[in-house]
Order: structure tokens, then C-alpha cells, then sequence
């Protein structure tokens, strides 16, 4: 019996052996006709785009042996066939960093092409700024598109800019500590409407973030990037408790900020002047622009207290965040006025409303594309002066809360309601 099992386990441990051997000369020809077609690759690219061939070189990828056909295909070797090279999506990367693609997927960025398109002025632009990627596309291609959409714009000539990835870890580097720096959020988190890098910048946050980059602060010195914050642990599901436009659902429970914001989610069209919800509201809980339900206030809010505890006392973070909630109430109360006085001038016939409008009210979405002076001044207070009113409070930016928000819808209000006397008077 000893004999017998003994032979059983030395023909298993000589199998196993064989298999390993087998398995092993496999990987190395695999391997090797990877690195082979690399090489081929490199021996081109370093003559016709030899930046990315330099970038890849750089990378991470490159020392892991994650070569171009892993990402862009084996259909394409030659100036012939450029055609057949597929370009990376989401799903490319998740074959090797899938829980990071499916935060992604969880968070409001793979929302950010759905978020754009829900955007009556967006299809009032040219192509140019919004497929081509040179104005709002530029930063919401981030955002998870469809295969019909990634056809329907590569028939339109736009065949870059679905990778969505490649946005915060740029191309051919795709580099882990460039992604992790603020700096990589500044193209897109700057501006008009969402000046968060300037708010930022100019932060004590920001600036002793920028103090340990020079060394004049030591390593190690609590300097909370972006990231920080936003990303703790890496998480990519990157969202807030109030989303971009600062109006949730349920109502508050302060029953004139609750009327103030039922005036701007009709400006925002998706309620109707019963208050009732429209077919709109479907589109923005579905981009996910805005918290629809207390309970999923209270994650992101919770999920901001413990991020600030690290460096603050947590009734100091609690404190701090309420006062941003008070100063959306506050600057809400000044929006909601501006509003009325315009809707006003629809319902005595001073002015005329937009063809486009679901109702006689004013559509705050359609942005610079308003007909009258008084209505695209009540969009710029909306998306300009309000937006830096409430993110200047929670982004700790004092001038951008008080004068760039707060003050300058102070005389926006003075100037619409000037102008709706002066447009009744004429």
C-alpha cells in the first residue's frame, strides 16, 4: 500500500511538473510575441508619434509589459489599416482595475456625458463644442457613453475622447501620482460656473498644499489636495451631498427656503407652476445632478464629517459644512426673488417666453442662449454668482463666498429688478 501510494504521488508530482513546464513555455512565447509586436509598434510610433511613445515608455504599463495591443488591439499593424485600431473605453482599463472602474461607474463623473446632454442649450451649440470636445465636451466626455453614441459620433468625425479614464491619467503615461495631484482637476474644475481650483488655490488647503510642494513646508504637513477630500482611499465614486446645482429632495423643513427652492426647480424645469414634477426631473435624478432623497444627502455629508475629522474636531467639520447649507438658503432666497420678477414679466406680457420653455417661467438651462438681457442676467447670477456663493463657504474661500458670489448677486437683484421696471415703463 506504501509503494502503491507513493507511485500515485510521484506520477501526480511528475504531471504537475509536465503541466507547469507546458504552461510556462507558453507564457514566454506569449510573452514574447507580445514584446515582439510592442517593439514593432515602438519601431513606427517612435517616427510618427513619438510623444506618446516616450510617455508609454515612462509608464507603469510599459514596466509591467502591458503593450499597445492590450489596450489598442491586434488589428492594426501597418499605415494601411490604421482604421481597425480600437480606441480604449472604461471597459478597456476594468479588465485590469476593475473595482477602481466600477467606483467610477458609481460616481457622478461616468455620469458627466449624460449630465450635458440633459442640456436644452447643448443642442443649440455647434458640434464643435460639445462632440468635438473643445467647450463643454472638453470636460464631460469623461462621462460613460453608449456604443451608439461612441458610433454615431465616430460617423461624425469625433472618433476620440471615449476612454474617460485618460482624463485625470493622461495618456500614454496614465500616471497614478499625476492623477493624485490637484492640478489634474484644474482643466475641468475652473471658471465660470465651477471656479473650484481658484477657490481651492487660494484656500489655506490649497496653499499649504502648495507650501509642501516647494519645501518650505516639511512632508508629511496636513495639506488636503482635492483627492483628499473628494477621493479618500482613491474611492472614484466622486460625488457630494448637495451635486452641482445645490437643490435636493425632500424640501427643507424652513417652509420660505423650501418655497425659494420649488421656485428654482421650476426655473430648472422639472417642476411645473403646480409644483408637480415633470418629465425633466427623471432626467436630472437620473445624471444624478442632484441628491433625490435624504438618505442619500446624509451618505455624502457623513462621508465629508470623517474626511475633515482627520485634521479637524468633528463638531468644527459639522459646523463649518451647516454653514454652506445656510448659505445656499440664504443665496436661494435672492435667486427665488430674481426669478419671480422675471416670471412676473411673462405673465403681464412685457416679454414674450422662449419657444423652447416647457412653461411660462423662465429656464434657467438655457443659459446664454436666452433672448432678452434680463433673462441671461438671471442665468449668470443662477450658474456664475450663486455657484461661488455656496462653493466658495464649503471650499474655506472667504473673497470667493463674499464678493464673487455673495455681493454680486446683491446687485444682480438690484439690476433685474431695475430692469423689469424699466421694460414695464417702456
Amino acid at each position: 500500500m506504501c509503494n502503491s501510494f507513493t507511485r500515485v504521488n510521484l506520477g501526480s508530482t511528475l504531471n504537475n511538473h509536465k503541466l507547469f513546464r507546458v504552461t510556462l513555455l507558453l507564457t514566454s512565447i506569449l510573452l514574447f510575441v507580445g514584446i515582439a509586436a510592442a517593439e514593432d509598434c515602438v519601431k513606427c510610433h517612435s517616427e510618427v508619434t513619438p510623444g506618446a511613445v516616450q510617455d508609454w515608455q515612462l509608464s507603469k504599463h510599459a514596466a509591467e509589459d502591458v503593450t499597445c495591443s492590450t489596450c489598442h488591439g491586434e488589428n492594426h499593424s501597418s499605415a494601411e489599416d490604421v482604421a481597425n485600431v480600437e480606441l480604449p473605453t472604461p471597459q478597456t482599463c476594468a479588465v485590469c482595475h476593475e473595482d477602481r472602474v466600477d467606483q467610477y461607474m458609481a460616481g457622478k463623473h461616468s455620469l458627466a456625458w449624460a449630465a450635458l446632454q440633459a442640456m436644452p442649450t447643448v443642442h443649440w451649440n455647434p458640434s464643435e463644442l460639445i462632440e468635438g470636445g473643445k467647450g463643454c465636451g472638453g470636460c464631460h466626455k469623461i462621462g460613460v457613453k453608449s456604443d451608439e453614441e461612441i458610433l454615431a459620433l465616430k460617423e461624425d468625425g469625433h472618433v476620440f475622447g471615449n476612454a474617460s479614464c485618460d482624463a485625470c491619467h493622461t495618456r500614454h503615461t496614465f500616471s497614478v501620482e499625476e492623477a493624485r495631484q490637484p492640478e489634474a482637476c484644474k482643466t475641468c474644475h475652473m471658471g465660470f460656473d465651477h471656479p473650484q481650483w481658484e477657490m481651492y488655490s487660494s484656500s489655506k488647503h490649497g496653499v499649504r498644499n502648495d507650501l509642501v510642494q516647494k519645501g518650505v513646508l516639511p512632508e508629511g504637513t496636513a495639506a488636503p489636495t482635492c483627492q483628499t477630500c473628494h477621493m479618500p482611499d482613491g474611492n472614484h465614486e466622486v460625488r457630494t451631498a448637495w451635486g452641482f446645482l445645490a437643490v435636493r429632495l425632500p424640501l427643507p423643513e424652513d417652509s420660505v427656503w423650501a418655497a425659494d427652492q420649488v421656485t428654482i426647480l421650476q426655473a430648472l424645469g422639472v417642476l411645473d407652476l403646480e409644483g408637480n414634477p415633470t418629465a425633466l426631473l427623471d432626467v436630472v435624478v437620473g445624471a444624478d445632478i442632484a441628491r433625490s432623497t435624504q438618505e442619500a444627502f446624509d451618505v455624502e455629508r457623513n462621508k465629508m464629517i470623517e474626511v475633515c475629522s482627520d485634521c479637524h474636531s468633528e463638531n468644527f467639520a459639522v459646523g463649518e459644512l451647516e454653514k454652506g447649507d445656510q448659505m445656499i438658503r440664504q443665496a436661494d432666497h435672492l435667486m427665488a426673488e430674481a426669478i419671480r420678477t422675471v416670471a412676473g414679466l411673462y405673465q403681464d406680457g412685457t416679454i414674450v417666453k422662449h419657444d423652447a420653455y416647457p412653461m411660462e417661467f423662465p429656464l434657467l438651462l438655457t443659459f446664454y442662449d436666452a433672448p432678452t438681457s434680463i433673462e441671461q442676467k438671471l442665468h449668470v447670477m443662477f450658474l456664475k454668482h450663486r455657484m461661488r456663493t455656496f462653493q466658495g463657504t464649503f471650499h474655506q474661500s472667504p473673497d470667493y463666498a463674499l464678493w464673487y458670489g455673495w455681493a454680486e448677486m446683491k446687485m444682480d437683484l438690484t439690476e433685474i429688478n431695475e430692469m423689469a421696471e424699466e421694460m414695464r415703463h417702456n
